[in-house]
């Protein structure tokens, strides 16, 4: 059973809230988004296994521990989900990249698949699902069901703000996946955007709204 783990971090409120901001330009937003990715992401990937070694220091030799066992893959659904690759790649440059892009039907709200393109050895990866904003919950749904069917079985998804109906949706289609999220807020409104949220992640990402 997959769990929800809501991310209480002073650093993390402090920049959600720039994010927030309808003031906040594209260069600050998009790098807040990048920031609290990494910070997500130390605590999504806790619990990696390590191995240890030994080093030679330029005092002795010394037992270390490092990474070990499974390898990993970071799946952004576009476009707002690749606002938060770099950042990570960062911490785990040796993680593979696939993408899985979805856009909104404006009058239904359902997913619609435009691009998937995933790593040949991805079913032998953990995966971590990336997109700043979970609102209806359909595109995160139909991604990691992407995914599933590509072999995935240790699946991983890191929102910045969440609906609790999008976190009900995806619970209920896929209750083994973890989900962990900066913060939930109040509800959806009638267009499905998340109230209060911080508008559309992707436009203010790329400037383009």
């Amino acid at each position: 059973m997959g769990n929800l783990y809501v991310l209480d971090h002073p650093l993390i409120h402090h920049k959600l809230a720039l994010l927030r901001d309808a003031r906040t330009g594209v260069k600050e937003f998009r790098e807040g988004v990048g920031e609290i990715a990494a910070l997500m992401c130390y605590e999504a990937m806790r619990d990696l296994p390590t191995e240890e070694r030994e080093v030679e220091t330029p005092v002795a030799r010394a037992r270390v521990r490092v990474l070990a066992g499974k390898k990993l893959a970071i799946v952004p659904i576009l476009r707002a989900g690749l606002g938060m690759v770099d950042p990570i790649l960062d911490l785990v440059p040796s993680a593979k990249v696939g993408h899985i892009g979805l856009m909104r039907d404006p009058e239904t709200h359902q997913p619609i698949t435009y691009y998937c393109k995933l790593p040949p050895d991805v079913s032998q990866r953990r995966v971590f699902v990336l997109d700043p904003m979970l609102a209806t919950g359909g595109s995160a749904a139909a991604a990691i069901g992407y995914l599933k069917e590509a072999g995935c079985a240790s699946i991983t998804m890191l929102n910045l703000i969440a609906a609790p109906e999008g976190i009900e949706v995806v619970r209920k289609a896929h209750p083994d996946v973890d989900l962990y999220v900066a913060v939930v807020d109040e509800r959806l409104n009638e267009n499905a955007y998340i109230v209060p949220g911080l508008g559309d992640a992707g436009d203010r990402i790329f400037g383009t709204k």
